[in-house]
């Protein structure tokens, strides 16, 4: 109830910042293909990446209707982005709306999250199926997010699943593969390097690790299903990142992660100040992207119901034969 104020966005803003990321998403595009310095063109390819990462927030903030609702212009450009990078809106936003009404409950799917198993479960598994568990919260699965998440899981799968409710993922796949090609056919392997594989793997993984840190974190706390409910779900399965000002500009205030869940027509933009104001919302569990934490993060593996916390998995816990990552 709290939050209901802050629920509103400045339309003049949400089109400013929309514009003006893209503009700039545009802009190093540009300058990688025409800059003759390549110091210049690698720093514009990894700036390129960052930009899409905030870019994408908005997205996700539109189709959270937190921004720019029942807006025609937005209602094309906005699809068109998500396509561009791979999250086209209609398993987008299934996805992730069932994420929001699920976040941190242990026996539903794992639709638009990371996959959460107890470690009672994981131990009946088969050593085949526990590999394939651990291998969807691996580290390089992660790292490789522009594959494994957005090319495969976003696109691949969903039409594969469903080809008449996610046409649109098959054309955002084959968008993105006949971009590829033009920019490698008409500019050279290194143009193709730096405009789009680098800044779709930085916007990849940085966005895959944001999101499994957000619920994968020291401390976090998962419910059985009747023991569920949002608002705990928010403000204990959820974290705060607690970044420095210019990466939380990039990230979109995204690291607001608590706030985001508690109401999510929050508009990005107005997240820092939703924290400032309402003083039960200033002591969230926290995380940062210190190498320290993400390791903390990256161990955990399932949720043990004795201990009431998420844990890794030590050699002597598991049927299977333990992968070297493991602790």
């Amino acid at each position: 109830m709290a939050t209901r104020p802050y629920a509103r966005e400045n339309r003049m803003k949400s089109w400013f910042y929309s514009l003006s990321t893209f503009f700039l998403i545009c802009l190093s595009f540009v300058a990688i293909l025409i800059v003759p310095y390549l110091a210049i063109r690698i720093v514009c390819s990894v700036l390129m990446g960052l930009l899409m990462a905030r870019m994408f927030i908005i997205y996700h903030d539109y189709e959270h209707h937190a921004i720019l609702n029942r807006s025609l212009p937005a209602k094309i450009f906005m699809p068109f982005y998500g396509a561009m990078v791979l999250a086209p809106p209609s398993i987008w936003k299934r996805s992730h709306d069932h994420h929001h009404k699920h976040n941190s409950k242990l026996f539903t799917t794992s639709i638009g999250s990371y996959r959460v198993l107890t470690k009672s479960k994981f131990l009946t598994l088969s050593k085949k199926e526990q590999r394939a568990y651990l291998a969807s919260r691996h580290p390089l699965t992660i790292l490789f997010g522009y594959f494994t998440i957005f090319i495969v899981g976003m696109c691949w799968e969903s039409f594969r699943s469903n080809p008449r409710k996610h046409f649109d993922s098959l054309l955002a796949l084959l968008a993105h593969l006949v971009f590829s090609f033009a920019v490698f056919w008409y500019f050279g392997w290194l143009s193709y390097l730096l405009a789009v594989f680098i800044p779709f793997m930085f916007n990849g993984a940085l966005g895959a690790y944001l999101f499994y840190a957000q619920h994968n974190f020291p401390g976090v706390v998962f419910s059985d299903n009747g023991e569920w409910c949002y608002e705990k779900a928010a403000l204990e399965s959820s974290s705060f990142m607690n970044l420095n000002p210019l990466m939380h500009w990039f990230t979109g205030n995204i690291g607001y992660h608590h706030i985001h869940h508690l109401n999510a027509r929050i508009p990005f933009y107005r997240l820092p100040e939703v924290m400032r104001r309402i003083p039960e919302l200033q002591h969230p569990k926290t995380t940062t992207l210190n190498p320290r934490d993400i390791i903390s993060c990256l161990k955990l593996k399932v949720w043990d119901h004795e201990k009431g916390q998420m844990v890794g998995i030590k050699r002597n816990a598991c049927v299977a034969e333990p992968l070297p990552y493991h602790t």
